[in-house]
């Protein structure tokens, strides 16, 4: 059964914690009565309350329990977003069972509006939900594939009240305004369980609120669907089969270099290996992974964490972030007494990392002696498939991705670009990919970083031996018709 089936003034008239205890949901009028779906038709009661609460004939139809409930999360969770919500928060990080977040009849308007904004920011697959006050009013922005939408704007007057409703959802400090603070909480939305994350800092026209969605219940990604080329894919393989040595992931915040660890520990992951990681935050749940909290409050670093974990007998180590000396010196002692480890490094590209480690003070001898590898990548956005449109591309385009319009390999690919529709906010794109390089150390580029070698003279060695760059990677998907030319120059020419 669809949305589209279900008759919308009948749900206003049943409370969602009524129907997802008794199961019944109001489809239809026909021939005067109410259709009701139900997982038990025999049941006299709940049909009978139906009966007097609709004020009319009521007859049942038979609908599997496990589809009948999915079905009364989507038809309330819709209804949620059109009606500006009728939600409040449940905190379930505490308890097992507990009512979602939808089950409440609580109608103050500022519970309701920041619930259907959570309901709204889940709904259209956003990373972060921002809450942005100005002189005369606030503005809510939603971030979905890497990029900020306007979708509302508060009231000045109310906009206290919305920002006082997000600190008790996140477990902040209500009364305190003058200092930034972080909360968070787990909640349930139409059956969904979601970590939000939660920042405040005031500013000179109030409190500005990011909050981070995570659903928790989004299937992690496997590396084969990060956009690797089987080349590529390949390659990367053979260096995450190494026993010991450091492996890299680099790129600017927000380049998805979390998700291609966490895709890469799953891909090595065994009952065979101790695998163990010290992050901030741990953003997924790893089956069978011991996974460490930083907590610098009570002095658990990046470094101190690491040095503990090698007491832990590992085969396999993630850090989370490489952000100083002591954190790159303990990577590096871990990888030279037979461990590997993953990490990340904020660099523009591969060859970068290798002057950004000695930058850190890292002796070349010991960089080129430990790493095995550096990828380094960005995101990109998928054209959406509803409504991207062919084309035929100038000149000039063909050569800002480094091709004219000569080479052959052109002639037999169409590029699209972006149009715009509903399914995907008027954007024209839906979902995102990554584009890569992997530079692989061999005998060849160790002796350069041994020499001194700066990342021009790195990176020269490595195009040498066929390494192939972000960008070219880039135009591959162009060709290939997932992304398009402008989205390739924005991500890549942002540095």
């Amino acid at each position: 059964m669809e949305l589209s089936e279900i008759d919308s003034t009948l749900i206003r008239q049943l409370p969602f914690s009524y129907a997802k205890r008794f199961s019944p949901l109001p489809v239809r009028k026909e021939d005067g009565a109410v259709i009701v779906a139900s997982s038990h038709p025999d049941e006299f009661q709940p049909i009978d309350d139906l009966r007097h609460l609709l004020n009319s004939p009521v007859r049942a139809i038979f609908m599997e329990e496990k589809s009948l409930l999915d079905l009364i999360n989507r038809v309330y969770h819709e209804a949620a977003n059109r009606d500006e919500g009728t939600m409040v928060i449940e905190d379930i990080s505490e308890v097992e069972e507990t009512r979602d977040l939808l089950e409440s009849a609580d109608e103050a308007p500022v519970v309701r509006l920041v619930n259907a904004l959570l309901s709204k920011g889940l709904q259209k697959r956003a990373s972060d939900i921002h809450f942005e006050p100005f002189e005369r009013d606030a503005r809510v922005r939603l971030r979905v594939d890497g990029i900020l939408h306007d979708i509302q704007t508060i009231q000045k007057g109310l906009y206290p009240s919305v920002v006082s409703r997000v600190k008790v959802i996140a477990g902040m400090n209500v009364a305190e305004k003058r200092l930034p603070q972080d909360g968070g909480i787990r909640v349930r939305i139409a059956g969904k369980d979601v970590d939000i994350r939660a920042s405040t800092i005031p500013t000179s026209s109030g409190e500005r609120v990011v909050l981070r969605l995570l659903d928790r219940e989004r299937v992690l990604i496997g590396l084969e669907d990060l956009g690797l080329q089987a080349e590529m894919l390949a390659g990367y393989g053979r260096m995450l089969a190494k026993s010991h040595g450091i492996i890299l992931i680099t790129g600017p915040t927000g380049s998805g270099k979390t998700t291609t660890l966490y895709a890469s520990l799953a891909s090595i992951n065994s009952s065979e290996k101790n695998v163990l990681t010290v992050e901030d935050p741990i953003e997924y749940q790893l089956k069978g992974i011991g996974q460490m909290q930083v907590n610098p409050k009570v002095g658990l670093t990046f470094a101190k964490g690491l040095r503990h974990i090698l007491r832990q007998d590992p085969d396999i180590i993630m850090v989370g972030e490489i952000r100083d000396r002591e954190t790159a010196e303990m990577a590096i002692q871990s990888a030279l007494t037979g461990h590997l480890v993953l990490s990340t490094l904020h660099t523009n590209d591969s060859a970068s990392a290798v002057t950004r480690l000695v930058d850190m003070g890292i002796e070349p001898f010991l960089v080129s002696s430990s790493l095995i590898a550096v990828m380094a990548q960005r995101l990109v956005r998928v054209l959406c498939p509803g409504c991207k449109e062919s084309y035929e591309p100038t000149d000039d385009e063909l050569a800002l991705i480094g091709f004219t319009s000569h080479v052959s390999p052109l002639t037999s690919h169409v590029f699209y670009r972006k149009t715009g529709c509903s399914e995907c906010l008027g954007t024209g794109y839906l979902g995102r990919k990554g584009i890569y390089e992997l530079l692989e150390v061999d005998d060849d580029i160790r002796k350069v970083i041994l020499n001194g070698g700066d990342f021009m003279t790195i990176r020269a060695e490595a195009d040498k031996k066929g390494m192939k760059g972000m960008m070219a990677d880039g135009a591959d998907k162009i060709i290939r018709g997932i992304t398009s030319v402008e989205e390739v120059l924005r991500v890549t020419q942002e540095e």
